[in-house]
């Protein structure tokens, strides 16, 4: 492990500007970083939900510290490019999001996530003038560092009451405008909106796959326009639904068939490259 940041910016920034669509799966741990990196991924992301809920914390409760903190366990865990879940920037003010990328910057990693939702149930996303400005300000934070750092812009209307495809493209065209490099829309209900979204803007778009119904095929989210896949919580999901099965087989039954199942240590080892 002997890149550097610029190195791995220049990386990160080559998958996005290639032909096709690649997938950067969320790691919680430095062993599930090691794991994903020995499979052959080629970056990495956070989930702030994962991280949280690994840390026994409900997601959105992380301080900004503790989410760089982790992210930093992610980034030293391998040799590939980590992008963060930075939920809204830990701030409301353009200024707060701004810091926070130059934190981020400051972990290691050479990207982030920044969406427009605000944590109050009463009116969950900011103001339209207000979220472009809190990208704006990330996009010149990103820009005033010495290597490339890519600022994905995250419109999260589809995962609130009355969802509209044309305020999601509204406002993701108003984040490419302000400066965005990726963006995102969770949450969008099928391929048709897929396409649409990415005919509509320019940039690379990332989709987000582990909502049960609303998660496609690589070939075809690839086929739609879409550059980037991530996974959310899907995988942290997935290994702890089979610690569940595997605990309450042990638990209710007394049987440990689960054992016949699972890759040795010296098998996990050998994938993570320890």
């Amino acid at each position: 492990m002997n890149s550097t940041q610029k190195d791995k910016a220049l990386r990160f920034r080559a998958l996005h500007d290639r032909p096709g669509v690649f997938v950067i799966p969320n790691p919680w741990d430095m062993g599930s970083a090691r794991l994903l990196a020995g499979l052959g991924f080629e970056a990495l992301a956070t989930s702030s939900a994962a991280s949280a809920v690994a840390s026994g914390k409900r997601d959105g409760t992380l301080t900004r510290e503790e989410a760089l903190a982790h992210a930093r366990t992610i980034v030293n865990a391998t040799d590939l490019p980590v992008s963060a879940d930075l939920e809204r920037g830990f701030g409301d003010a353009p200024e707060a999001v701004a810091e926070t990328v130059r934190l981020a910057a400051a972990a290691g990693l050479v990207g982030c996530t920044i969406e427009d939702t605000t944590g109050d149930p009463a009116r969950p996303l900011y103001e339209h003038s207000l979220a472009v400005e809190r990208i704006a300000a990330a996009a010149d934070a990103a820009r005033s560092l010495s290597f490339p750092f890519l600022v994905t812009a995250r419109a999260h209307n589809f995962l609130y009451a009355s969802p509209s495809l044309e305020e999601t493209i509204a406002r993701l065209r108003a984040f490419e405008q302000a400066g965005a490099d990726v963006l995102f829309a969770p949450g969008l209900p099928d391929l048709a909106a897929v396409r649409e979204v990415c005919s509509a803007v320019s940039r690379p778009f990332n989709f987000m796959a582990g909502i049960r119904g609303k998660s496609f095929p690589v070939s075809e989210l690839g086929a739609a326009g879409v550059k980037r896949i991530s996974l959310a919580t899907s995988l942290y999901r997935a290994a702890m639904t089979g610690l569940f099965q595997a605990a309450r087989a042990v638990k209710d039954k007394g049987q440990f068939d689960f054992i016949e199942d699972t890759l040795t240590t010296p098998e996990l080892m050998e994938v993570m490259r320890i």
